[in-house]
Formats: structure tokens, C-alpha cells, sequence
């Protein structure tokens, strides 16, 4: 087996503060978490941003800049930008807008629209903080997180093709893969690819052994030994596919992002505990970690000296 890639996704934008005290939400916290995940062995640090005051989702870029350069002068990861940004209710250029900024290694470029719907958080009763959590939750039963074909080439032209920036193709189902084949067999995406597959989501596929198989069964037909696989699982699912990814050659991301617990019914009090817990795993394996210039290499990105902050 190849070095396996370790992802961590330290905050995302689909939990809410009130959900986990450990949740980083200020730059100050995301700057730590991610330096503590960096150092815990992830190569991979995948970042949204957060308004400091309430924790809601935020694109801004000068929020992005609060953090991403601590993180840089403090580690040698890969800085991720999500090309998420703010969620589904924003343009895809406000959502883009840090990635076309910072000019990154890696952004995330999710490869679909989809119903992302997030509902059913706010059904637990929670002491709530702030009073755009709830709004925010029940609103994504009537969203489309839309990822059309011009809003993927808008990024691969505005911040692949301007910045050197490579991508982190997040493929929720198994159309996402044709898609990325597409863009793959026009030429606007080079090999070697980062393919994300995302499991457990409501809306997204599921989390069952087959649905993980068929993923992994699709990729190698379209891409053969064009691309690097990588699993992403949301919630009790992020280390049990991981796991199983992991034996079968894949690489694996967990944090906040995805999950927020380390055991069943326990919060994870940190990104770092839910990296140590599966480079444990991948020892146990004997699965080697790759470095950050390790994962460089195999990723074909253009380097930490060539970015924008």
C-alpha cells in the first residue's frame, strides 16, 4: 500500500456552536484546532471560515486571512479552502471568493448539486445560543446546495487555472464521478485527482459497506490510476468507513466538520483527538501516514511558497 493521506476538517458550516462546545468558531480557535490536527500527523487541513461573533457560516476572505497564515508560519499542512464558503444560500462567487483570494494549494470543489438538509439537528431539544441556528437547520429542507456545470467551470477557471490551485473533487454520489470524468476527458481537470467520496449525509449517499464498494468500483473504472481515493463519512459512520477505505488503498478525512464525537454518545474536545484516534487505527493497520510533502508529491501541488497569503 501507498502512505495514506490524512484530511482534517476542522469547523465546516453544518454544525452550529450550540452543538459542541468544542466547535472552533473564532480564527483564533480555527488557527489552534488546525495547528493541533497539523501536528497530531494531518497533512490535509480543510477550512471554512465562521463569523467571530456567532459562529454562522462565512465566506468573507478577511476572515480566511485572520487564520490561514498563522497556520501556514506554524505548520508546513496543505491549506484546503472550502469553495463552500457560506452555504447554499450564497453566489458561488461570494461562496469562492477565499479561494480566489488566498490562492491556495488545495479548495474543495464539490462536483453536484444536492440536498444537503440538515433538518433534523434542530429537532434536539439543545440549549441554543444564537437565533440563527434553528432558521438555518430547517431552512435546508427547502435548498438546493447548487453545484451546476458553469458554476464548476467558473471555479476551475477562477482559482485552478489563475492560481495554481489544485482541487479536493467532493463526490456525494456516484454522478458526481461522471461528472468529474467529464471535465476530466474536456481537459479543464488534470491528473492526478483528489477524489473525495462523502458518505452519510441526508441527501448524499449512504454509509452502507455496498455503497462504499460501488464508489470506489466506479472511480478505478473511470480514472484508473489517475487519481488518489480519500472518504469523508459524517457522523457515527467517520471512522468505520474510513476504516474500511483505508484497507481497501483509500486515504481518510475526519474532524469537527463531519463529526463531533469520539465514541459513541462522547464529544470529541478536539480535531486533534479524532486525528490521533485514526493514525491509530492506521498504525494498528500498518498503514504508513503520509506527510504533508509527501502527500505534495502525490497530489502534484505547486507548493506553500506559491500561495497567496
Amino acid at each position: 500500500m501507498s502512505k495514506a493521506i490524512i484530511t482534517c476538517a476542522v469547523t465546516g458550516g453544518a454544525h452550529t456552536p450550540s452543538m459542541s462546545e468544542f466547535l472552533p468558531v473564532t480564527p483564533e480557535e480555527i488557527a489552534a484546532e488546525s495547528i493541533a490536527a497539523a501536528e497530531a500527523g494531518a497533512a490535509i487541513i480543510h477550512l471554512h471560515a465562521r463569523d467571530p461573533v456567532d459562529g454562522r457560516p462565512s465566506g468573507d476572505p478577511e476572515i480566511f486571512r485572520r487564520f490561514a497564515p498563522v497556520i501556514k508560519a506554524s505548520t508546513n499542512a496543505i491549506i484546503n479552502i472550502s469553495t463552500g464558503g457560506g452555504g447554499p444560500n450564497m453566489s458561488i462567487e461570494d461562496r469562492a471568493a477565499a479561494g480566489r483570494a488566498l490562492k491556495p494549494e488545495m479548495c474543495s470543489l464539490n462536483m453536484g448539486s444536492i440536498n444537503l438538509v440538515l433538518s433534523e439537528m434542530a429537532e434536539r431539544e439543545r440549549a441554543w445560543k444564537h437565533d440563527w441556528e434553528v432558521p438555518f437547520l430547517k431552512g435546508t429542507r427547502g435548498l438546493i446546495f447548487r453545484n451546476t456545470y458553469a458554476d464548476i467551470e467558473w471555479i476551475l477557471e477562477h482559482i485552478g487555472n489563475a492560481g495554481g490551485t489544485r482541487f479536493e473533487f467532493e463526490c456525494y454520489d456516484v454522478g458526481h464521478l461522471y461528472t468529474l470524468q467529464y471535465f476530466l476527458e474536456k481537459g479543464l481537470v488534470k491528473p492526478p485527482l483528489f477524489v473525495q467520496t462523502v458518505f452519510g449525509l441526508r441527501g448524499a449517499m449512504g454509509a452502507h459497506v455496498e455503497d462504499l464498494l460501488h464508489q470506489k468500483r466506479t472511480a478505478d473504472r473511470l480514472f484508473g490510476n489517475d487519481y488518489h481515493w480519500s472518504v469523508l463519512a459524517a457522523g457515527r459512520h467517520q471512522v468505520p468507513v474510513a476504516t474500511m477505505a483505508s484497507l481497501m488503498g483509500g486515504n481518510v478525512r475526519v474532524g469537527l466538520e463531519d463529526s463531533l464525537y469520539i465514541g459513541r454518545g462522547q464529544l470529541a474536545r478536539s480535531n486533534a483527538d479524532q486525528v490521533r484516534k485514526m493514525r491509530r487505527i492506521l498504525d494498528e493497520l500498518g498503514i504508513e501516514v503520509a506527510s504533508p510533502d509527501e502527500a505534495r508529491q502525490m497530489l502534484g501541488l505547486k507548493g506553500a511558497d506559491q500561495v497567496g497569503f
